[in-house]
């Protein structure tokens, strides 16, 4: 039976973070709008240790370097790895359906930086891994999945993603991605809509995601935290 979708409370994340106010669903991968047949299992790996940063941390953008109107941190580890969770729609120990869209285990990392817009009430994350997989695994992933149901708590959430055309940048490779995230049936202001931006450059992995429950967007301040964070990982 679904049961309606819950999301963390944002004061969990303010407890970590002072003043920035995250509200991150969570959620899991999932592709292209298609239902894909299949039964829930328990995702792989269902707890996920935290990986050592391995440098990382000095790679992410200063606080300073996020758009105006973003109130920024880096976060501590462990909100860092339940912030990496949320956005990449995973939470351990979940009934993922089907359990073949579950993400990867980054070889170390996360870390993770957030910008907060208390007008919007929207966040703008950076999330680093170290990834010994290039971001085309990634890819064909998302195109393998379809609409993904994640059971976790006796709650059921119900995601849907969308690849579009990937962003011209200094890097590897690129993604863009948009996912919705909500109950069967969720109720106008629970779900919640996230547009990311990933590179990679080297063994680095860089999501740089907007997130909001509302109609805002902010492309412009996307794409420009976005090309920060690659300069920044490609400087070293």
């Amino acid at each position: 039976m679904t049961v309606p979708f819950r999301t963390p409370s944002r004061s969990c994340y303010r407890r970590s973070v002072g003043t920035v106010g995250v509200a991150l669903s969570g959620v899991l991968l999932a592709a292209c709008g298609t239902t894909v047949s299949g039964h829930p299992t328990a995702a792989r790996n269902p707890v996920t240790p935290i990986v050592s940063v391995d440098g990382l941390t000095k790679l992410l953008p200063d606080p300073s370097q996020f758009p105006t109107r973003y109130t920024a941190l880096v976060l501590p580890a462990d909100t860092a790895k339940q912030a990496a969770d949320d956005l990449n729609g995973y939470l351990p120990g979940a009934q993922v359906d089907p359990s073949a869209c579950a993400p990867e285990t980054p070889t170390a990392g996360p870390v993770a930086a957030v910008g907060n817009d208390d007008t919007t009430r929207a966040t703008l994350t950076v999330v680093l891994t170290r990834s010994t997989q290039p971001l085309s695994t990634l890819r064909n992933q998302l195109q393998g999945c379809g609409t993904v149901r994640l059971g976790h708590s006796g709650a059921t959430s119900v995601v849907t993603t969308q690849l579009d055309p990937p962003p011209p940048a200094n890097a590897d490779d690129s993604l863009a991605i948009k996912r919705t995230v909500g109950a069967e049936n969720s109720r106008t202001g629970l779900t919640r809509t996230m547009q990311s931006l990933v590179g990679q450059i080297g063994d680095v992995r860089i999501n740089v995601t907007y997130m909001t429950s509302g109609t805002a967007s902010d492309s412009e301040a996307l794409d420009a935290l976005f090309t920060t964070a690659l300069r920044k990982v490609r400087k070293g």
